[in-house]
């Protein structure tokens, strides 16, 4: 499974993105999806879960109630809208499938693949 993100870019504080991950190869499988970020010299830590069905989210305290993970199974696509943007969420962003976690997980090592990343920048 090959996972590329896109829509990052460069927002001021309060504005909004939403950044896509489409995936592509054996994606017939069933997978649960994750959302993870990366500040300079901060560890990746995790934003959003959504499990195969999309039923089920699950979100950090940090972005709770300002961010909406969805996803779209005809399209091998998932979504992370991205609202009320602040300073602190500058990162990469990285989207993550698991094999074994189908119900979503918040645990990194629970992923199998990953995208390539996508830098989200917000200004002040």
């Amino acid at each position: 499974v090959q996972l590329v993100e896109s829509g990052g870019g460069l927002v001021q504080a309060g504005g909004s993105l939403r950044l896509s991950c489409a995936a592509s190869g054996r994606t017939g499988s069933v997978y649960g999806m994750g959302w993870f970020r990366q500040a300079p010299e901060k560890e990746r830590e995790f934003v959003a879960t959504i499990n195969w069905s999309g039923s089920n989210t699950y979100y950090a305290d940090s972005v709770k109630g300002r961010f909406t993970v969805s996803r779209d199974n005809a399209k091998n696509t998932v979504y992370l809208q991205m609202n009320s943007l602040k300073p602190e969420d500058t990162a990469v962003y990285y989207c993550a499938a698991t094999k074994s976690a189908t119900y979503g997980s918040n645990w990194r090592y629970d992923y199998d693949y990953w995208g390539q990343g996508t830098q989200v920048t917000v200004s002040s």
